[in-house]
């Protein structure tokens, strides 16, 4: 495995059980049209789950035993597929981990035998064998940082991107988060394996405002405005997201979050699946490129200004070296005429 983040030894993966949840195929094409582009380079052939439905995060507050359930026969369906799951949406991922969790550790044996005869009903059972990734730490752990560095064929040189971990991909930290609460790094050492940069800046761990867009929309904007000016104020070339409900505010609604705190907000943001692919040589418009409404092609102007300065680099260093080269074949003609 490459170099990750002191982590055990995981298992190879080549195949792995795709949880999309409700918003990345209805809504957010571009988070699974890119992930599918890049999971087959780098080895892991993606599988859909037959039967899978909705996690039941959204319906938590109402009636947390049927989230529970929704959760608990997703997790069924893959397990009986043999295979672990991917959920690259964090609230799925952290309805599914904390299902997972109370039937294999914290819940009662009369919780879990009303929960298996429910599964049971519907033909299913749940054991509890299932791995649950993140595309974060699928990427990270799993895959690992030597074997993205080597699909890389074009260069993020000299672009410094914003980190966007949002709220459920890292807390509450008792739930086995894909990375730590407080002083998370995985994708920003994803970005170095692509040749980018990233830096801390204060708000980094900032709430985007997503959960919040369907009961306290104004509330939701202005934590979105505020997280964009943020990084626009910090230089960043870009944001990088791993999350629909992100996404849908920080690109889709860009403009709305700018109208809602009064400010001029020009930041492209991608998913991290997308510039991977960018970085993979993958053609945009199969990345849904097209589908991002931030301002993405900005992308590809400063790709263009970086490669004509490398190309520049080259050539002053080609220019000098001929130089170097002549001068020293002149120099013993030089000491033969004395």
């Amino acid at each position: 495995m490459a170099e990750n983040s002191g982590l055990a030894e995981q298992k190879e993966i080549t195949k792995i059980g795709l949880f999309l949840g409700c918003i990345i195929p209805t809504e957010q094409y571009a988070y699974e049209l890119s992930l599918r582009k890049i999971l087959p380079i780098l080895g892991v052939d993606i599988i859909d789950l037959e039967g899978a439905s909705c996690c039941g995060a959204p319906l938590r507050s109402i009636n947390l035993n049927l989230t529970m359930y929704l959760s608990l026969r997703n997790l069924a369906i893959c397990e009986h597929a043999g295979l672990d799951l991917l959920a690259p949406c964090p609230i799925c991922h952290l309805a599914l981990t904390e299902a997972k969790n109370f039937f294999t550790d914290s819940g009662s044996s009369e919780e879990i035998e009303r929960y298996r005869s429910m599964l049971a009903e519907e033909g299913l059972e749940f054991i509890g064998n299932v791995e649950i990734y993140h595309i974060l730490d699928m990427l990270h752990d799993v895959i690992g940082l030597d074997k993205i560095r080597d699909n890389v064929r074009v260069q993020l040189s000299d672009i410094e991107f914003a980190c966007h971990y949002g709220c459920h991909l890292i807390r509450p930290t008792q739930t086995n988060r894909p990375d730590h609460a407080e002083h998370p790094v995985k994708l920003d050492n994803i970005l170095k394996a692509l040749g980018a940069s990233s830096k801390d800046y204060p708000e980094k761990l900032n709430c985007c405002g997503g959960p919040l867009i369907l009961n306290l929309p104004d509330s939701a904007l202005t934590k979105t405005g505020q997280k964009l000016k943020a990084v626009q104020d910090h230089g960043f070339t870009g944001l990088v997201d791993m999350c629909p409900w992100g996404h849908r505010l920080l690109d889709a609604r860009q403009k709305n979050a700018a109208d809602t705190v009064g400010e001029k907000l020009d930041v492209p943001v991608f998913y991290l699946t997308q510039l991977i692919g960018l970085a993979f040589g993958i053609d945009a418009e199969d990345l849904g490129l097209h589908l991002n409404l931030s301002p993405v092609d900005k992308l590809d102007e400063l790709k263009l200004q970086s490669q004509e300065s490398n190309e520049s680099g080259v050539e002053s260093r080609e220019t000098q070296d001929t130089t170097d080269t002549q001068e020293t074949r002149k120099q013993p003609e030089a000491e033969g005429g004395d």
